[in-house]
């Protein structure tokens, strides 16, 4: 393998450890954050989904998005003592391809019209995969509709009025806005900790395609199945501890995230130190 190649990845290898620690820290406060109820109206902080959509942004799509979806998955649920088996699946494949897609619509990070349409885009199409997942559990009666007895059809206005309100409130308050402020000015900057040239047209990810398409898709699908399989019981390996989702864990999932975050840290500076010795 060459330098360049060796390079490379160790330099998306820094990304995903970057982006699973910072992401995973952020979805521990956000259990931290009480929801407030006005009427039929929840206002609830559900993803601090602007960190990894800026990084994406700046760094390889793909490096990032695996690496919030990990975070997510190891920080907001195994730490807190719980694993959903099969079921965890579904949010993994969902959040990774709505990162991924952000990353690679966005060729130019000074461009804020593309920055906000694919924070803003991408935030809706995670929120609309996870409420297909929800509608094609109850279609396929694999789980027990409890919102209004005899009537599963009230699910699609359920899961839409979630939708709704979920993208109004945490998609613009904590996605399209944090990462419109976030991308123009980390752009150039947090490029050379890690040794890599900020993102331009010769080094930009590809475009969208059709294959791209048919991945995401496909992955979608994959993810209705798992959803659905663990549903009717098939979860494979899934438990839940004792101490799941106490205050204790939560703060000792906040200690330990932030250590990853200090490393990540440091290395990125000593990687920083080194390439311009």
């Amino acid at each position: 393998m060459s330098s360049t190649s060796t390079t490379a990845q160790s330099h998306k290898l820094m990304i995903f450890v970057l982006s699973m620690s910072l992401y995973g820290l952020a979805t521990l406060v956000s259990e931290l954050i009480p929801s407030v109820q006005v009427g039929i109206i929840e206002f609830s902080v559900e993803f601090f989904l602007f960190i990894p959509l800026t990084l994406a942004m700046l760094f390889d799509p793909l490096s990032v998005a695996l690496g919030a979806a990990t975070g997510e998955l190891v920080f907001s649920e195994i730490m807190l003592g719980q694993f959903g088996g099969l079921g965890e699946l579904e949010k993994f494949l969902t959040v990774t391809i709505a990162i991924y897609i952000a990353g690679t619509i966005v060729k130019d990070p000074r461009n804020m019209k593309m920055v906000a349409l694919a924070a803003f885009g991408c935030t809706a199409l995670q929120l609309a995969m996870s409420a297909g997942v929800d509608i094609c559990k109850v279609v396929f009666a694999v789980e027990e509709f409890e919102a209004v007895e005899g009537l599963p059809e009230s699910v699609f206005f359920t899961e839409g009025f979630a939708f709704v309100n979920d993208l109004l409130f945490s998609g613009i308050l904590f996605c399209l806005l944090p990462t419109m402020f976030l991308v123009p000015r980390l752009y150039g900057k947090i490029e050379p900790l890690l040794g890599m040239k900020p993102r331009s047209a010769e080094n930009a990810p590809e475009a969208p395609s059709a294959k791209l398409v048919l991945g995401a898709v496909v992955c979608f699908v994959v993810a209705v199945a798992v959803a659905c399989l663990s549903e009717a019981g098939f979860s494979l390996i899934e438990w839940e501890a004792e101490w799941a989702e106490s205050m204790t864990a939560v703060y000792a999932g906040l200690g330990i995230a932030a250590v990853v975050v200090a490393i990540a840290g440091y290395c990125m500076h000593r990687n920083a130190v080194l390439s311009r010795a």
